[in-house]
């Protein structure tokens, strides 16, 4: 398998180059579907079956496995959207600077759509059924929380025993083995115009009540115990005479084990019941978007496979937990193994900076073939 890679580097590579040379950011329907069309007749080239979940306001999703394909037991998720607009390609095409590829999306994660892809073909050309056993999920909203795409996700889980997911692998290599769960709240703060001169004290200020409410939020953060609460954006007023009669605040909560949501969840509505402005009104919306993905003993069992798998194919590897999220949250939540982190190695994704480590390619590929071997091989 190794060889066969070895051998096709450079088409991975042009392909790699192909994606990356279109915009796909998550609003760019347009381009997202083209990376869609591509990858879809790579697949039916090698005897796989695409089934197109049309969008509207997204790009489309993708659903394939092979023609002979029966109930498998392994569920690859990735995603075709970025987060960079429209006009980016244009700025900073692909290129390459020694062992480094550069462009938008390159490593997060269109190096990874390669990856996938170059891993069937990789089984096939082996002989090995494993590529039998695999549906591949290929969403194009994950930027923006799954929004449409994460009860496909699930859907497509349940039946399933394990789940690679396809972000990259950390700057060092670790794979990902954990990650917090997210939710995303918008306060709203009403209060009373007046003119700061001439009759302040008629005004009620929003933007007074909203800096008592960032502070308390702030408070509820405790590091220790993995639960971060971020006050990020802010807005309010109309001009610097008057007391303001409007201020919002955009929150991001982060949170290790499914068990800390709902209190976390209930301070935020405490703190949102009442005021420390008298005459001011204050609401609060929002929701968990992502539950954590905890690394439990089924984790630990794909984990022990996936570090045995690597020590036959030259790969060390290594875990980590991130604070960030994917659709490893999704699968993981339903009970079912997971292990996130299985594409390439590259960094400063969601920068101008973004490069993916161009000797990584092979051997992450070479990787997870072995890997989806190996778990067909227990299947049977």
């Amino acid at each position: 398998m190794k060889e066969f890679l070895e051998s096709h580097k450079k088409n991975m590579l042009h392909l790699l180059e192909l994606l990356v040379n279109i915009d796909s950011g998550t609003y760019h329907k347009q381009g997202v579907d083209r990376i869609g069309e591509i990858l879809t007749s790579e697949y039916q080239q090698m005897g796989f079956e695409v089934k197109v979940y049309q969008e509207e306001e997204f790009g489309n999703h993708l659903v394939i496995k092979h023609a002979n394909c029966n109930r498998p037991s392994i569920i690859i998720a990735a995603h075709m959207d970025t987060v960079f607009p429209k006009g980016t390609v244009d700025e900073r095409p692909f290129h390459v600077e020694g062992n480094k590829a550069f462009g938008p999306g390159v490593i997060d994660m269109k190096a990874s759509l390669v990856s996938v892809l170059y891993a069937m073909k990789t089984l096939m050309n082996s002989g090995n059924e494993g590529f039998q056993n695999v549906e591949i999920v290929i969403n194009s909203d994950e930027e923006v929380g799954s929004l449409t795409s994460r009860s496909l996700i699930e859907k497509h889980a349940r039946n399933k025993k394990y789940a690679l997911v396809m972000e990259p692998a950390r700057k060092n290599g670790s794979i990902v083995s954990a990650r917090r769960g997210k939710g995303n709240y918008v306060l709203e703060v009403t209060g009373r115009a007046a003119h700061s001169g001439i009759e302040p004290e008629k005004g009620r200020s929003a933007i007074e009540e909203l800096a008592h409410k960032v502070i308390q939020l702030h408070e509820l953060s405790d590091p220790d115990q993995g639960i971060n609460v971020n006050v990020g954006v802010i807005e309010g007023g109309s001009s610097v005479n008057t007391v303001s009669d409007h201020a919002s605040a955009q929150i991001d909560i982060r949170f290790s084990e499914m068990e800390q949501a709902e209190p976390l969840t209930e301070r935020l509505e405490q703190i949102c019941a009442s005021t420390d402005v008298s005459g001011t009104k204050v609401s609060i919306h929002g929701e968990i978007n992502r539950p954590p993905m905890e690394k439990n003993e089924k984790t630990r069992k794909l984990l022990r496979i996936i570090r045995e798998v690597g020590n036959n194919v030259d790969v060390t590897i290594d875990d980590t937990a991130t604070g960030g999220g994917s659709d490893a949250s999704f699968t993981a939540a339903i009970g079912v193994a997971t292990i996130d982190g299985l594409g390439p190695i590259g960094g400063n994704a969601h920068s101008t900076k973004e490069y993916l480590e161009i000797d990584s390619l092979v051997p992450r590929t070479l990787l997870l073939a072995a890997l989806i071997q190996r778990l067909t091989e227990g299947k049977r």
